[in-house]
């Protein structure tokens, strides 16, 4: 089994200045733990092309998109306290966008059944005409949106950062042809991800949020996997699946509270994988957030490592003990299994 890993050069070239968590290096961080794990069949795609404007254009408005390249032409500046445009950004975000886009289109074509796309600037807090939150271009609603082009009626995006991914939420918001389900940290930014929240019209019900409290460890992930993130899958059916894969929910990370370790990210990659090829459905991870640099680099191994048919890996500490994490989160899976009833069936 082989797995294509898509990047571009253009994304070292996103300076977001001094002292920022989201930085060049984290690219390359992950560069060298792939190299270092050994692990079999991973593929470099080269030099993927820029996003095609018509499909950047079914996720962000013409006036959004048009307004980073005169930024990043006019010399750069900020979107907000966190989100720097700097002269080359525009050119990086187009890129990574186009990343995300030439993967999905790799695996409907089947060229392959998965892919890691390892690009910055990331997505997921980007809204349709707005940028927040380190992200420029949403790359996994790019992703979708190929996939949709390339006719997958049905597409699922799980996405595991520890922050809530609202720029995705709100592209998909009325969408019934994308579930979109968030596992995040409660009460962190961006401040939206409410069990409450689970879109409107004809995508009612296809947004589905988990805030989960601070330590919630590998086990409360897993259990929320088994409770609420497979059945969807199951009852779902998507013959696209996408990966938001931000690391920061990673004990060492420091914008995170969740003490997940590079195993819990393993564990879960090998769930969606599985659920995958039961259902004969490509996958894609998608790098969103993830600082601490070691831990991104070992995340990102252990996430591709059942992509690959390799077991998970086993390289970092142990995991929150099982009865603590079911104590802290199943509250809030019952909440979320209740809140979901009138739609699904799970």
């Amino acid at each position: 089994m082989s797995v294509l890993y898509v990047s571009h050069p253009s994304s070292g070239s996103h300076a977001t200045g001094p002292g920022h968590p989201e930085r060049p290096e984290r690219l390359s961080a992950i560069r060298e733990a792939m190299e270092a794990s050994g692990l079999p069949g991973v593929v470099d795609l080269p030099d993927p092309p820029a996003v095609d404007r018509e499909l950047l254009e079914r996720v962000h408005s013409p006036s959004y998109a048009a307004s980073i390249d005169s930024l990043a032409a006019s010399g750069g500046g900020w979107l907000d306290s966190d989100t720097r445009v700097a002269p080359r950004s525009a050119e990086a975000a187009r890129y990574a966008a186009g990343a995300a886009q030439r993967a999905a289109e790799a695996l409907c074509s089947g060229e392959a059944s998965r892919a890691f796309v390892g690009v910055r600037p990331p997505g997921h807090h980007a809204l349709p005409d707005r940028g927040m939150g380190f992200c420029l271009f949403n790359n996994a609603a790019v992703a979708a949106a190929a996939a949709r082009a390339a006719g997958r009626q049905r597409v699922m995006i799980v996405d595991w950062d520890v922050h809530h991914g609202n720029g995705t939420q709100e592209v998909f918001w009325r969408d019934p042809s994308v579930l979109f389900v968030s596992l995040h940290q409660e009460f962190w930014y961006p401040g939206t991800g409410a069990l409450e929240e689970i879109g409107a019209g004809d995508g009612e019900g296809l947004t589905v949020n988990l805030p989960l409290p601070a330590e919630t460890g590998d086990a409360g992930y897993e259990e929320a996997f088994t409770e609420v993130v497979l059945p969807l899958a199951a009852a779902f059916k998507p013959e696209f699946l996408i990966v938001s894969a931000g690391y920061d929910a990673h004990f060492a990370d420091p914008l995170g509270a969740m003490v997940l370790t590079a195993r819990g990210f393993g564990r879960m990659a090998g769930l969606l994988d599985e659920a995958a090829r039961a259902l004969d459905a490509p996958m894609m991870a998608v790098l969103e957030g993830g600082y601490d640099l070691a831990a991104l680099g070992a995340s990102a191994v252990a996430t591709v490592e059942p992509m690959v048919g390799r077991v998970a890996w086993r390289g970092d500490e142990e995991a929150s003990p099982p009865e603590a994490a079911r104590a802290l989160v199943a509250p809030r899976l019952r909440a979320a299994r209740r809140r979901l009833h009138d739609h699904w069936r799970i």
